[in-house]
């Protein structure tokens, strides 16, 4: 019976390549190999394959045949000298050694992607492109101020800003997809992969709808009878569902268990404006909705603010020219500090 190989063992990948054909060197340098043998398309394959969930998923991606991917893949792997893959009857399995290689693969391909993007503008007679991440509770004061200082400044620079979350804008930014994020690390080891500098604190505020029958009350509110209602609530890895279950823990409460999870800042204004929903979002994002009286903040006192937002990069990784003047700008706004939620309606 053929022994399985261990990812995380060299030795046990030297015995992996040798089961999938893969000599483990040929005299040459792996980066002198790399160079001699490997394109463009062998790149490509390697970026999609960390993203589909099989061999010809990934081939017909980049518009393959199965067996042509299959003898690239042969090709990238007898490159390196060791197997990338583990080939399993139900498909490939990644090895320890391939996880860091589709790692770089997506990135080296982002930011090919990127220059070329950027290239392409400048052809043109355009100035280049910035693209960031920004969660929600900085977009409409911080980031939109810095935004528009930065287009007053670069009036035909591309800006581009994607995410919602701080889960999402860190996701984005580890897959290279954006320049640099605002937001906040949302797990005690994301340190490790990003640089965070503070900016503001973020205040968070309970929310309904006008006239929600909450608002008729005269006894003080508590969380027990908030649970009671439905909620709109960000998905569980993000730091502001995080809090919010802290303070149901806190209360000795259990989660509503009538909820509707939602990552999208729009989709959670309208159902609260539309049903008798409650969301706790942060005070920049619902002060225009409190002055138009749609909606409106319920007494309740929430045990902590969110922890500071800050300007999220990739660790030793050098901030182009419009992302350094991005930040600038940002720092200039950040001092300001936010001020409390409103519980009256002008």
């Amino acid at each position: 019976m053929q022994a399985r190989a261990n990812p995380a063992d060299p030795c046990s990948q030297n015995t992996a390549s040798a089961a999938a054909g893969v000599a483990p060197g040929d005299g040459l340098g792996l980066s002198r190999r790399l160079v001699n043998r490997l394109r463009l398309k062998h790149w490509v394959l390697l970026g999609v394959l960390g993203e589909a969930s099989t061999l010809r998923h990934a081939a017909a991606r980049i518009h393959m045949t199965q067996p042509g991917a299959t003898k690239m893949l042969a090709d990238i792997e007898h490159a390196f000298g060791f197997a990338l893959f583990e080939r399993h009857a139900r498909g490939l399995r990644v090895t320890a050694l391939g996880r860091e290689v589709l790692a770089y693969a997506r990135q080296a391909q982002a930011a090919l992607e990127r220059f070329l993007e950027d290239l392409e503008t400048k052809r043109h007679g355009g100035h280049g492109h910035l693209v960031f991440g920004a969660i929600m509770g900085a977009a409409p004061d911080l980031v939109a101020r810095a935004v528009a200082d930065l287009k007053r400044e670069r009036p035909l620079l591309n800006v581009r800003i994607l995410g919602e979350t701080s889960d999402q804008i860190c996701g984005l930014l580890e897959r290279h997809e954006i320049e640099l994020a605002v937001g906040r690390l949302p797990g005690p080891l994301e340190h490790n992969k990003f640089d965070f500098a503070a900016l503001s604190d973020e205040p968070l505020c309970a929310v309904v709808r006008r006239r929600h029958a909450l608002l008729r009350r005269r006894q003080p509110l508590g969380w027990p009878e908030l649970v009671r209602w439905p909620w709109v609530l960000q998905l569980i890895s993000s730091p502001a569902r995080v809090l919010l279950e802290e303070e149901f823990a806190r209360a000795r409460v259990g989660a509503p268990q009538n909820m509707i999870e939602c990552t999208s800042i729009f989709a959670t204004l309208q159902l609260v404006q539309s049903s008798d929903a409650i969301a706790m979002l942060p005070e920049s994002v619902v002060r225009d909705h409190v002055r138009a009286r749609l909606l409106q903040v319920l007494p309740i006192e929430i045990g902590r603010d969110l922890r500071a937002f800050g300007l999220l990069t990739r660790k030793n990784e050098t901030l182009s020219e419009f992302a350094t003047l991005f930040v600038d700008h940002l720092r200039r706004y950040a001092g300001g500090g936010a001020q409390p939620c409103s519980l009256t309606t002008p």
